[in-house]
């Protein structure tokens, strides 16, 4: 029967089943590959992946500085400064709209299409505008998510049951009354599934922003190891970008089924 409910068990079983067949599939392709070459670095075997990992907690002692602990630190910095500004952001303009016409007609046109143009196709703007450093990688993250979050928030708005707004004027509620006590909890869930979505988006602008000017943060590694063919390191670094992605993800989800358990209800 399509939907049918499963147990939690079995649910877990698969959910562990599927990681167990990845990284069996991972293993035999490093298997297969050194077996063509004992000393390839594209597809590290298990061995090769410790000594990255080794490599990337060891404390420099020439440069003083210890890879994984700076580049996490730089990258979660700017990701959750920027995911944080483009969230607030796009929740207040989204309100703005839903709520008034007036500012529908203003922002919804530029809006849109603003969440058509892909911010790496526009860096040398930022670059221009706001320089390097923080300001860059923040910009990157708000452009490239806020329009679309915005629209987001606006629908989920233009979705609110007007009977409700009704009761709540009836009963002698002023307007920010209605949109602060009665709008904003309707939406809340959505905007926490809006922003789910857009942790892996707000990840690649990062990363690239990284890739291009960063000295220091995940993107920065990547790149140079990569060109050095230091999988061994990369492919750690990669693995822990998701495994943050992945906690993220499971905070919104937490944190949603606590404030909004009548969502979860009707879904």
């Amino acid at each position: 029967m399509i939907r049918r409910p499963i147990a939690s068990t079995t649910r877990i079983i698969l959910g562990l089943l599927s990681v167990a067949m990845m990284l069996a599939g991972y293993s035999w392709l490093s298997y297969r590959q050194h077996q063509k070459n004992p000393r390839d670095t594209t597809i590290p075997n298990w061995s090769q992946l410790t000594e990255g990992l080794e490599r990337s907690v060891q404390w420099n002692e020439r440069l003083e500085d210890r890879w994984l602990t700076d580049d996490a630190w730089a990258t979660l910095t700017r990701l959750t400064a920027g995911l944080g500004l483009a969230v607030l952001g796009s929740c207040v303009l989204g309100l703005a709209m839903g709520c008034l016409q007036w500012i529908e007609a203003l922002l919804h046109p530029p809006l849109s299409f603003l969440a058509k143009v892909p911010a790496t196709a526009v860096i040398a703007v930022f670059m221009a505008l706001v320089g390097l450093g923080m300001k860059m990688y923040i910009t990157m993250i708000v452009f490239g998510i806020l329009p679309s979050m915005a629209i987001t928030v606006y629908q989920a708005v233009k979705e609110f049951p007007e009977e409700l707004q009704y009761k709540a004027y009836t009963l002698g509620a002023s307007h920010m009354e209605v949109v602060g006590n009665i709008i904003f909890p309707y939406i809340l869930p959505k905007l926490m599934d809006a922003t789910r979505l857009m942790i892996g988006p707000a990840m690649v602008y990062l990363i690239a922003a990284e890739m291009l000017f960063g000295d220091v943060g995940f993107g920065y590694r990547i790149r140079i190891q990569s060109k050095l063919l230091n999988m061994g390191v990369v492919y750690p670094y990669l693995a822990i970008l998701a495994g943050f992605g992945f906690f993220m993800d499971s905070l919104l989800r937490t944190l949603q089924r606590r404030l909004a358990p009548w969502f979860h209800s009707q879904h």
